[in-house]
């Protein structure tokens, strides 16, 4: 069945799932229309406008509607609407919250199909992919939920029978900003710790992907927070910088890139915020001769080529021992080569199209640099047209695998953030530590060998946040996941993400006489 039709037979779950979403039946045309901005349990249009900024569907390129950007004005109705619910929420016991994020990960379980096709649709990704985003979602909302009764402090005794205790308290209204690739997920990975801990949140999505946050917004207020605890404002930079500016703000929690990370930092120092930062990544995949050769290629493509590659974490530096730098590289390329492109919508699709045109252009750049820097093109790397007529203006590409690679090239320096996997060889293991550090990222990296003591040895010696032993890309929302260095810091998902929206109070109680030195 074609994907499209699919989608017209999903239409009756799909208007129920997002209200403003029409389609016609003819042209199979995706028109989702105004408002996105959602305030105080509805939707609502922007109170000061804005100019209306396109938002595509990356699959055909065409247009699925118009975000009109939330101003200051309307950032501050979102933050006032959530500073009034906070003094609900915040009141109420752990387990009490611990219900109501119960239920909304029970209601995105069951809208699972509905809400990983209007991902697909806003965002490019498989289906297959996306349903995946969704399982993660409501797995980190019950998560959460399950830790939201154990926020607590501790007893610790003091002389002469007095005592001191301290308090886990929540922050207040924090402020969300979320990345494209991965709209919902994001948002669930900040709102399910924000919540569990007390507090409330202003989310803005990418304007790139404003669609299903929207929809969480809807489900968190389907499950019983009070009115105003989850609100989202749409925009770009600007939207943003209302936001982190705003005196009522407590915490920003942002994933994105650098440059934008960098300034939102800047903002934050100026009121003393705490942030968490989730930024870009370079990071390296070790693949030692001793390695089970299949799974090393499996997590190789893994660590490369999901979402089109647009992964903040992927090990896009795939550092192979020379001794099996032939057969390594060749049955890559076979399975690259052998990777569906095309409707994101169909069952068998394994790579969708990219974000949109400007950055399609942009990785096409680096793979056009990459050659004029004496790297080969072992596979891919060009346009892609699918045959499907309704998609000759999507945004898709051949994957692409890099040979004869050197740490000196842009393609191995710099973040691409497309389907773009570049092949470099090594000869010991000191040697390939100290090349896969030199970087100034460090959000993740990976190791496939038989020798257990050697994996150890070199995660251990990698400077990444996260780290993967025989595996790669996976993300299990009982680990904690941020960066080093250029990466960002603090961390989501865990039980360390708890620390990120809670502030410690010490309480000394005497419970003698009071000695004064006057």
């Amino acid at each position: 069945m074609l994907a499209r039709s699919r989608l017209l037979n999903l239409l009756p779950q799909l208007c129920a799932l997002q209200p403003s979403l029409a389609m016609s039946s003819v042209t199979g045309t995706v028109t989702i229309h105004q408002p996105l901005n959602y305030r105080a349990g509805a939707r609502v249009q922007p109170a000061d406008g804005g100019q209306a900024e396109d938002v595509y569907e990356p699959a055909t390129g065409r247009v699925i509607t118009k975000l009109l950007s939330s101003g200051e004005k309307e950032v501050d109705l979102a933050v006032q609407s959530a500073k009034a619910a906070f003094k609900i929420w915040s009141q109420m016991s752990g387990m009490e919250r611990s219900r109501v994020l119960l239920e909304a990960a029970r209601i995105i379980r069951e809208q699972r199909e509905e809400i990983a096709t209007l991902e697909t649709i806003n965002n490019g990704k498989s289906i297959f992919e996306a349903r995946v985003d969704i399982d993660i979602s409501w797995q980190c909302l019950e998560y959460y939920a399950g830790l939201a009764g154990s926020l607590a402090g501790e007893h610790i005794q003091l002389p002469g029978g007095s005592f001191g205790y301290t308090r886990r308290e929540p922050l207040g209204v924090c402020a969300g900003i979320g990345a494209w690739n991965y709209p919902f997920q994001v948002a669930c990975w900040k709102a399910a710790p924000a919540l569990a801990c007390g507090n409330a949140m202003v989310f803005k999505p990418s304007p790139f992907t404003p669609l299903t946050v929207v929809r969480l917004a809807e489900i968190f207020t389907e499950a019983g927070v009070p009115k105003g605890l989850f609100n989202v404002v749409q925009g770009g930079a600007a939207t943003g910088q209302f936001l982190c500016h705003h005196p009522d703000v407590a915490k920003i929690s942002f994933t994105g890139s650098v440059p934008t990370g960098i300034k939102i930092m800047g903002m934050a120092a100026k009121g003393i915020k705490p942030v968490t930062l989730e930024l870009g990544g370079k990071s390296p995949l070790i693949i030692f001769s001793d390695c089970a050769l299949e799974n090393a290629v499996n997590g190789a493509l893994m660590a490369n080529f999901l979402t089109q590659g647009e992964v903040c974490c992927n090990g896009t530096r795939v550092f192979v021992e020379r001794k099996i730098l032939d057969v390594f590289t060749k049955e890559v390329v076979k399975r690259t080569q052998k990777i569906k492109i095309g409707d994101p919508l169909l069952e068998d699709t394994r790579m969708g199209a990219l974000i949109n045109r400007p950055h399609l252009d942009r990785v096409q750049g680096f793979i056009k640099q990459a050659k004029e820097q004496g790297a080969e093109v072992l596979c891919g790397g060009d346009l892609y047209v699918p045959d499907d007529p309704k998609l000759k203006n999507g945004y898709y590409m051949q994957p692409c695998v890099l040979g004869n690679c050197t740490d000196d090239m842009t393609c191995v320096k710099e973040e691409i953030f497309g389907p773009v996997m570049s092949i470099l060889p090594f000869d010991t293991e000191e040697e390939v530590v100290e090349r896969a550090n030199n970087t100034k990222f460090g959000l993740a990296g990976g190791v496939f060998t038989r020798d257990i003591q050697k994996a150890h040895r070199v995660v251990a010696a990698l400077k990444a946040g996260m780290c993967f032993i025989n595996n790669y890309n996976i993300s299990p929302v009982e680990l904690p996941f941020g960066g080093y260095k250029a990466s960002g810091f603090g961390r989501e998902n865990g039980r360390a993400a708890m620390e990120y929206y809670s502030q410690l109070k010490t309480v000394c109680v005497e419970m003698g006489d009071v000695e004064s030195v006057f």
